[in-house]
């Protein structure tokens, strides 16, 4: 399973960069996505039209593919501490989609980072971990 693992994660990553193949046609950007702002604008409620279902379905994709890989990982029993702490009941991944949007409009000085850090800062903000003494054990020696 390790083996598999250290195989799958880079391929895993590697989906998840946009590729000039992915691109629409010019002016429609569904699914070039690079920066925090390019995942606000199709995870953004506020877009409209047939480009809009391609939209919700990309911006969804990438949030969960990028959940999944945060869990694998970040495992419960495993020795590292995980980045973000989701809570139970978790959110919809709809409302992950609007939640990203907002905070991008509301941090414009992360618009040009990689959407992933910018999804990855969103969810440590949303969703932070507990910081007792069990977590703390489970964090990796420095």
């Amino acid at each position: 399973m390790r083996k598999t693992f250290a195989v799958a994660a880079p391929l895993l990553a590697a989906s998840l960069l946009p590729t000039p193949a992915s691109a629409q046609a010019p002016g429609r950007h569904v699914t070039d996505v690079r920066t925090v702002s390019d995942l606000a604008a199709v995870c953004d409620p506020q877009v409209r039209g047939v480009e809009r279902l391609e939209s919700i379905a990309y911006c969804q994709g990438y949030i969960t593919a990028a959940g999944q890989f945060h869990t694998a990982l970040h495992p419960s029993d495993g020795p590292r501490r995980p980045l973000f702490c989701v809570p139970a009941p978790a959110p919809s991944v709809a409302q992950t989609g609007l939640g990203f949007a907002a905070w991008a409009r509301q941090n414009p000085q992360r618009a040009n980072e990689p959407a992933l850090d910018g999804l990855l800062r969103w969810a440590q903000a949303t969703y932070p971990c507990p910081t007792n003494a069990a977590a703390a054990r489970r964090a990796p020696a420095r």
